[in-house]
């Protein structure tokens, strides 16, 4: 019960670095493709989102909700509790829904090995879509609702960061994989 209790912390703590790691990259690489405050061209923890909340679970979607609550407040909009605690219960909830989904519809397993390419891609748009539209709906209820226009950029770069970190997850486990398969080969005299 304890190794249990330590392990699903360590995937909440594990997920909420990484996405606050890969939010400070993004920033930093991507500083020119910002459309608006908090809309990006291109947003690479859109794929973390995705991704941990698919290998994690509920314990990925809490991590998620931490470190989006903790930038939120701290960096894209300081001092506003609501808003910040909208915003990441938006962005936790919308890749958990999606799981949720994936395990129902595609029969999803925890090794996530029933996870086919054509699969991925289906979550992925579907994770930018309902993340898009869930910010604008929050937006159109409360805040600065300016125009459609933001919903296709958030659309679009959380498609492109979903992507962009899917692909290079492929490229290094089958990096990773060659690794393996060459060093067993040595050892076996191959």
């Amino acid at each position: 019960m304890k190794q249990q209790a330590a392990l699903f912390l360590c995937m909440i703590v594990g997920t909420a670095a990484i996405y606050l790691l890969v939010l400070a990259l993004n920033e930093l690489a991507f500083t020119g493709s910002e459309y608006t405050r908090g809309i990006n061209w291109i947003y690479l923890p859109a794929g973390v989102r995705l991704l941990c909340t698919l290998l994690f679970g509920g314990a990925g979607a809490l991590g998620i909700l931490i470190a989006s609550w903790l930038a939120c407040v701290y960096y894209y909009f300081p001092g506003d509790f609501i808003r910040a605690a909208a915003g990441s219960a938006i962005s936790a909830g919308g890749p958990y829904l999606i799981y949720l989904l994936a395990r129902r519809v595609f029969l999803l397993q925890a090794s996530l090995s029933n996870l086919t390419s054509a699969r991925l891609l289906i979550c992925a748009a579907a994770c930018a879509t309902i993340n898009a539209l869930l910010h604008h709906l929050w937006f159109l209820f409360w805040g600065p609702a300016d125009n459609w226009e933001q919903v296709l950029v958030m659309l679009a770069g959380d498609l492109a960061g979903i992507l962009v970190v899917l692909y290079a997850m492929k490229l290094a486990a089958n990096h990773l994989s060659g690794r393996v398969k060459s060093a067993s080969r040595n050892r076996n005299g191959r």
